[in-house]
């Protein structure tokens, strides 16, 4: 036996590698936010790269148009979209916001009375006490620092969002160096199999951003009906509201339906509660029915594996899990088949061999 065979340099070698693995471990764990922006800025990037590979195929005045013009309009458009959608949305829902403000008194009176009338509360309380016990009875500097809290998530937010659109800009710029580099990370002759992968991969998230779309269409346009046959106002712009908040899973839905509660609130609590139990059949018709089917027809998962991958990624990582739930679950679903057609391959390979032939003696 080699010295190189030895216990002690076994047991020498497994303790470095587990230092070095605890190490990388830890290093990732430091850097997690880090990568998360990154792999969102990827997924962005691969989903995008379709529709910018489209627009950078037409000819403007006989010339190709450049790569990151063609990302520019995109962008721009993008861009132009939320500021028409904050140009709608922004002023009825100020002006409603006021009379509700104006009309929160009396809407707590009598809510107060209906609840003495039938013994469940003693006394009436005023909305400052109502706020403090909320609050935790910590007074000013609590509410202080929860106003100051939401502005710092909120102000971190807009910078997350900025550098994960300026990443993507340069992953779309240079995906296809990108995508060769990586590529001539394997040996020759898998290289083919792994640009079909990496075509599929594009695909599939391409095709969730897409689902996505269509969601958001879906429940808009079926928001916009059911608030205009209960008579809700401004109908077209709660409706937009419901359509944008589709696209954040779990608490996008829950988010875009208190503006339209609110208003109704403003009209007569009775539309309100018309409007929650609207909001509440679409949640669920939309969780259990749409997500599942549109996702299985446009990425091509399974419904239920949808719903674990957002069980999953919401238990994991919250909203941020459950957004990236169903294009990490399309990737896998490509790795997973790759290996196994690989597999399969290798077997048949093996089945198909012919037997050897024994020698005849000499």
């Amino acid at each position: 036996m080699s010295a190189s065979d030895s216990p002690r340099a076994l047991i020498r070698y497994g303790l470095v590698g587990l230092a070095l693995t605890a190490f990388i471990a830890w290093a990732l764990w430091e850097v997690r936010d880090a990568l998360m922006l990154v792999y969102i800025s990827a997924l962005v990037a691969i989903g995008l790269s379709p529709l910018v590979n489209a627009i950078e195929r037409k000819r403007l005045m006989r010339q190709q148009v450049p790569r990151w013009a063609a990302i520019l309009v995109i962008y721009l458009f993008i861009i132009g979209s939320i500021i028409v959608v904050g140009i709608l949305v922004i002023p009825p829902i100020v002006t409603q916001a006021r009379g509700l403000v104006m009309e929160l008194p009396r809407l707590l009176h009598q809510g107060q009375q209906w609840l003495i009338n039938r013994g469940l509360l003693t006394r009436e309380i005023s909305a400052q006490e109502a706020v403090q016990q909320t609050a935790g009875g910590g007074g000013a500097q609590d509410t202080i620092g929860l106003i100051v809290g939401a502005a710092v998530g909120f102000v971190g937010g807009i910078f997350g969002v900025i550098t994960i659109l300026v990443l993507a800009f340069y992953l779309l710029v240079d995906s296809n160096s990108l995508v060769n580099v990586f590529v001539r990370l394997f040996p020759r002759e898998r290289r083919d199999k792994v640009e079909h992968a990496c075509r599929r991969v594009t695909s599939k998230v391409s095709a969730w951003l897409g689902g996505q779309l269509l969601l958001g269409a879906v429940i808009g346009s079926t928001a916009a009906l059911g608030l205009f046959l209960m008579g809700v106002p401004f109908f077209y712009v709660l409706a937009l509201i419901a359509g944008i908040g589709e696209m954040i899973p779990i608490v996008g839905p829950i988010l875009s339906a208190i503006p339209a509660i609110a208003v109704a609130l403003s009209v007569k609590p009775a539309l309100a509660l018309g409007v929650i139990a609207f909001f509440f059949a679409q949640q669920q018709l939309e969780n259990h029915i749409l997500v599942p089917r549109i996702m299985q027809r446009q990425v091509g998962i399974s419904a239920v594996f949808v719903i674990i991958a957002l069980l999953i990624g919401g238990s994991l990582l919250g909203v941020i899990g459950a957004i990236l739930a169903v294009p990490t679950a399309a990737i896998l679903q490509v790795l997973l088949q790759e290996l196994m057609d690989e597999n399969n391959t290798k077997r048949g390979a093996l089945r198909t061999r012919p037997p050897r032939t024994p020698s005849s003696p000499s």
